[in-house]
């Protein structure tokens, strides 16, 4: 097949090479509607960006390094983490650049070792998924590079960061587990994890408050170490009617460790969890569990590095992405009648 031209994209879509030129360079005098028009079409032909020439001629390498810490990337072709990312390198080569993924080993990561694609210039900018010790988290301030945190964020509000609305997706959760019957009703996660986890937390709580619950603080039940490491449940000795679990890997885990105890799910103890990733449809009962738009979250992530690479310093701040709840068969109806 002859290589497509911008000559050819031109022609099809009906404005001059010149215009297709500044789309596809995201050059000013284009609307932002017509930019993604130009490159949507310019993706559908095959057209192949000469990232050589242009690097040449700009300084940059129009690749983008997507930083996942060790401790996500077990099981990775399930996971969240790596959904992320094949998402984000498909979606950076609209854009004409690539996505190389690093993974953040835990000795580097606390020997506050920056990735080798930093010190080796290999990258333009960074986007940093899923979260990060608060210490390495100074260090990446310092860093003088473009970067985007995607799925947490920290106090350092002058990083940009996108997340998944974690603290409305598990306050609704609760909201269903109440309006179900539910009077008592756990947390499963370490409150001192994640960003994410916290917030979840939060939004739990606010449900409980709103309703006039008391926080029975047996019913939190620890999932993991300081370090990210799953630990062993503890379960308490008067259960709850159901748990918010802060995600579905989690929630999986703990339905598994019901049933040994002998508990029947969802007769005895309901159980929700978050994300609806390949976990919610593992799991026996399938998990009614809020679904995170990950395409979303990523596409707003990519967007906002690819400007801050070419020169734009504005600010974006902390940006969330609405989640919705899939209910499924973890769920049992407490309503009297």
């Amino acid at each position: 097949m002859a290589n497509v031209t911008m000559k050819d994209i031109a022609e099809k879509i009906g404005v001059s090479s010149v215009t297709v030129s500044k789309a596809l360079n995201d050059k000013e005098g284009v609307s932002d509607a017509l930019k993604d028009k130009i490159k949507q079409l310019a993706d559908e032909m095959g057209y192949r960006y000469n990232t050589t020439a242009k690097s040449m001629k700009n300084g940059l390498t129009y690749n983008i390094g997507v930083v996942i810490p060790e401790r996500f990337s077990g099981g990775m072709s399930q996971s969240f983490y790596f959904r992320a990312y094949q998402q984000a390198a498909r979606v950076f080569e609209k854009y004409g650049y690539y996505g190389i993924m690093n993974i953040l080993t835990d000795a580097d990561e606390e020997a506050l070792k920056l990735p080798r694609l930093y010190y080796e210039k290999k990258v333009d900018g960074f986007i940093f998924l899923g979260q990060l010790s608060s210490d390495y988290i100074n260090l990446i301030k310092e860093m003088d590079m473009p970067k985007v945190f995607l799925d947490f964020y920290d106090e350092h509000d002058e990083i940009d960061s996108v997340i998944t609305d974690n603290f409305f997706g598990a306050y609704d959760l609760t909201n269903f587990l109440i309006n179900k019957g539910h009077t008592d009703i756990g947390f499963v996660g370490n409150l001192h994890s994640t960003s994410s986890i916290q917030d979840r937390y939060l939004g739990y709580y606010k449900s409980l408050l709103e309703h006039g619950k008391d926080l029975n603080a047996d019913w939190i039940i620890n999932d993991r170490d300081k370090r990210g490491k799953y630990i062993e449940f503890k379960l308490p000795k008067e259960m709850p009617s159901a748990f918010v679990c802060n995600c579905d890997q989690v929630a999986h885990a703990f339905v598994n460790r019901l049933k040994q105890e002998g508990y029947r799910v969802p007769e005895d103890v309901s159980v929700v969890g978050f994300d609806n990733d390949i976990y919610a449809s593992i799991t026996e009962p399938n998990l009614t569990t809020v679904e995170v738009d990950i395409d979303e979250m990523v596409a707003e992530a990519v967007k906002v590095i690819i400007k801050k690479v070419q020169g734009n310093k504005k600010c974006y701040g902390r940006q969330s992405v609405k989640g919705k709840i899939v209910k499924r068969d973890s769920v049992s109806d407490k309503r009297q009648g």
